[in-house]
């Protein structure tokens, strides 16, 4: 995504002119479609939203309308707006998914993966804890950033983690049906052959576009260490991805601070009546507010 938008960036003005001219005029056909917005809908679909929308579904107007009708009607029902870091701790206490202190060079959060943490065998909860990091995620973008990128760390990994084709598949159909364009780019960092097979079955419910950001990269491949060096600063990028930095998970430090993001995203989403819960370790505690901490985001 990132290089279609650099070529765009050298088209001549008016071609890029008639480019955002008709860009407006789908995105108004969008907003007549759908109708008057009002809640939290009104809230979820900004501009910015809507063309999202529109690229997954190749600017064609009606199949962005039903792509997002679709969503409305996940989000009313899942509500990933109101779970909170008490209700998904447990799943994090190995650091499994976390969001990084760092963003990559073009602005974008960095979500971690090591699916060689993984620690418990609920589905439904793994999906949950990935749900709230993917909110999470959003809610810290860089201004002007619509996506993020995701680093899989594949030490430890096989296929006694209860890392299920199920699972990724619902993960895949969540991901691509309703946060279109987020995912600006994965990678694969020297994943085992025995994820290969793995991948295969996977791939099949991926979209190209989507197939196309997941990246296999390789410590002792010379363009996939340029390609990370191309995103990444490489003092802040940890040992386990090529970089100088080491990766540290500390899970109470980090349930401080998404104890802390709740608190924004219930002021974002106009959730007034949330009760804040202080954490140890992770679990929740008494409903009081915690100490403000200093955010380890860069």
């Amino acid at each position: 995504m990132f290089l279609l938008r650099r070529q765009n960036q050298n088209q001549p003005e008016n071609g890029s002119s008639n480019n955002d001219a008709k860009i407006y005029e789908q995105l108004a056909e969008l907003k007549a479609a759908i109708g008057p917005l009002s809640g939290r809908r009104l809230k979820y679909c900004t501009d910015a939203c809507l063309k999202r929308y529109l690229e997954a579904r190749n600017w064609n107007v009606d199949k962005a309308k039903k792509m997002l009708e679709e969503s409305f009607k996940w989000r009313s029902t899942y509500k990933p707006e109101e779970i909170r870091w008490a209700e998904v701790a447990h799943e994090g206490e190995t650091g499994k998914v976390s969001r990084a202190n760092f963003h990559d060079r073009l602005g974008r959060t960095v979500l971690i993966m090591r699916p060689g943490m993984q620690n418990t065998a609920s589905e439904e909860n793994n999906i949950k804890h990935l749900v709230y990091l993917l909110e999470n995620a959003v809610l810290n973008l860089s201004e002007g950033q619509e996506q993020m990128s995701w680093l899989i760390d594949f030490s430890g990994f096989s296929f006694s983690t209860k890392l299920s084709i199920k699972t990724a598949r619902d993960i895949i159909h969540i991901l691509q049906n309703h946060y279109p364009e987020r995912l600006g780019i994965a990678f694969l960092y020297n994943p085992p052959r025995i994820f290969q097979a793995f991948f295969k079955a996977v791939k099949y419910f991926l979209d190209p576009k989507t197939a196309q950001k997941v990246k296999f990269v390789y410590p002792n491949n010379k363009d996939s260490v340029e390609l990370m060096k191309s995103l990444f600063d490489m003092d802040n990028l940890p040992s386990e991805f090529g970089g100088k930095a080491t990766l540290e998970y500390d899970h109470e430090e980090f349930s401080r601070l998404m104890t802390e993001d709740d608190v924004k995203t219930a002021k974002f989403w106009g959730l007034v009546d949330e009760k804040p819960f202080a954490t140890k370790n992770g679990h929740s505690g008494a409903e009081v507010a915690p100490e403000p901490v200093a955010s380890i985001v860069s």
